[in-house]
């Protein structure tokens, strides 16, 4: 039931793209809060499995409490499995815990946007295998065109559709303009039963200067990083992707030959590069970016509460100022780009695949002495814990911070 201090609130038709994580988490908070929602996503689907997200830290789990969805994540969880580094005769040189690559809790991409949309499925609308062509602002809204559906409007429109949003271009400019390209790309890919990382732990992972490979494990079967200038490819091409993958490990040693055997064969690829969102606004006029198209880092480790707690932020914010978006934006923006700092300064690409040898020893190093484990870990949870959550339950016109 909507609150009786929420009814009539302007601007509560919502248009959001993506249906990942923040876009559901948002839709989840804009339902609650009485708004009418239409979630537009390109897939012709929700994508099952993928990479394992976590959460980390009092924040993000107090967001995932205040959803009502925290306990359900704890019983999907994937328990944040150990990581064996070995050299190229599969010999243990250093592991990294759990605790640091799983967070306080950790969840597949695909369990956790399943549940999502089970949680908003009833009182929202998707739409799956269509995208936003055009949105053109006038008064009182915002027009929009699909590929495939009419053409309508909305008061405002959400780009929750990561960091190659494609909201993002038709609003702020061309990609090239927001997003930086870190010199690496990473590859995920299902290449069926069979290839245990035979570590006794959870996954096995090995580097040679430049490029990394990772076996088993929740994040996938198999897992590349790898040093590259930018590659032209189309996205959606697994073929060619499969064909890069194989050309920038050719002569690998340990197992990759065998990963690279199997890889013709696999269920499901995913091949993207590593970069960063560099955007100094969120908004542009009733447009308004969430998530990693507003302050994506791939493999940055923040990404997933980054949304969440975006999400839980931006509904706040509208509610507490009885749908003006002018108002909402602008202090959305104010806590995010604060909290999203950490988005700005890590690059997962020369920690996971370091450019030389003494670069990778000196990366292990990290995982061999409990005292740098620790303050990678406190550094970690001072990151993640450095927002205030307002508290959305006061009238329009007030947020105060719980």
């Amino acid at each position: 039931m909507v609150p009786a201090m929420l009814r009539g609130m302007k601007n509560s038709n919502v248009l959001i793209s993506g249906a990942s994580i923040a876009g559901p988490a948002l839709a989840h908070w804009l339902s609650r809060h009485g708004c009418a929602v239409t979630v537009v996503e390109k897939a012709p689907a929700l994508r099952a499995g993928g990479q394992a997200v976590d959460f980390k830290g009092a924040a993000h789990l107090a967001v995932l409490e205040r959803m009502g969805i925290l306990a359900e994540v704890r019983r999907r969880q994937t328990g944040g499995t150990d990581q064996t580094i070995v050299d190229a005769d599969g010999r243990t040189l250093a592991v990294i815990p759990g605790e640091f690559t799983g967070g306080d809790v950790e969840i597949l991409r695909g369990d956790l946007a399943a549940l999502l949309y089970e949680r908003t499925a009833a009182d929202c609308e998707y739409v799956f295998g269509d995208s936003i062509t055009s949105l053109t602002e006038a008064t009182g809204g915002v027009h929009v065109t699909f590929e495939r559906g009419a053409p309508r409007t909305f008061d405002l429109v959400v780009g929750a559709d990561g960091i190659h949003s494609n909201v993002r271009r038709l609003a702020f400019g061309p990609e090239s303009d927001h997003v930086r390209f870190l010199g690496h790309y990473y590859a995920l890919a299902d290449l069926g039963a069979g290839l245990d990382p035979g570590t006794g732990s959870g996954s096995a992972m090995y580097n040679e200067p430049g490029r990394m490979a990772a076996l088993g494990g929740p994040e996938s079967p198999a897992f590349f990083v790898f040093a590259s200038g930018p590659l032209d490819y189309d996205r959606y091409d697994t073929e060619a992707q499969k064909r890069i993958l194989a050309e920038a490990y050719r002569g690998a040693g340990w197992r990759v030959p065998e990963l690279l055997a199997a890889l013709p064969g696999a269920r499901d690829l995913y091949l993207d590069s590593i970069s960063k969102v560099e955007i100094d606004r969120y908004a542009e006029g009733r447009v308004v970016l969430l998530g990693d198209a507003a302050y994506g880092n791939t493999l940055g480790g923040f990404g997933t509460g980054l949304a969440v707690v975006g999400a839980y932020v931006l509904a706040g914010e509208l509610v507490a100022a009885g749908g003006d978006h002018r108002t909402a934006f602008r202090r959305y923006e104010e806590v995010l780009h604060r909290y999203a700092k950490v988005a700005r300064s890590a690059s997962a690409g020369s920690f996971l695949a370091p450019a030389t040898r003494r670069g990778i020893g000196m990366r292990n190093l990290m995982f061999r002495h409990r005292f740098l484990l620790r303050m990678m870990l406190r550094a970690a949870d001072r990151f993640a814990t450095d927002v205030e959550l307002p508290d959305y339950t006061a009238a329009p016109g007030s947020s105060v911070t719980a």
